[in-house]
């Protein structure tokens, strides 16, 4: 759980050390903007961007149920917070499945990429998208049931 925060603590941390030297050399509205620049950006790496994430024996579980796709993610990647964004409301329909803390998730993830840990990983009635186009998503859910 822990490891998915460092990357927004370390955001905050930067963004309030450079925000009180900006402050002491006299300069309080720059840094009040960049403090906020640095707060939006460890809430956009945060957790809570993606909706709850579920193990992967739980989401190929549900997945084979209603059809919905599996998503394999992990917090601070670009492509993974891309495709979130591409997605909006609809992103929670599909199954997430956050690799850093399913070790079955990361080993399904690398077997799907020969052995890389490469996110997003899309698997949509079984069959394994590596970093699929936002809107191919889509179309998986609203084609589920």
């Amino acid at each position: 759980m822990m490891r998915a925060w460092i990357l927004p603590i370390l955001f905050v941390l930067c963004g309030a050390a450079l925000a009180t030297g900006l402050i002491s050399k006299g300069s309080p509205g720059t840094a009040a903007a960049l403090l906020l620049m640095f707060l939006a950006l460890a809430g956009v790496n945060s957790p809570l961007v993606f909706p709850r994430s579920i193990g992967a024996l739980e989401a190929r579980r549900r997945s084979a149920v209603d059809g919905r796709p599996v998503v394999f993610w992990r917090p601070g990647c670009t492509y993974c917070m891309r495709l979130r964004i591409r997605l909006g409301r609809s992103a929670r329909q599909a199954h997430w499945v956050n690799i850093w803390r399913d070790p079955a998730g990361a080993a399904a993830v690398r077997a799907a990429n020969d052995g890389n840990e490469t996110v997003p990983t899309v698997v949509v009635v079984g069959r394994p998208h590596t970093n699929p186009d936002p809107e191919w998503v889509r179309g998986q859910l609203s084609a589920s049931p």
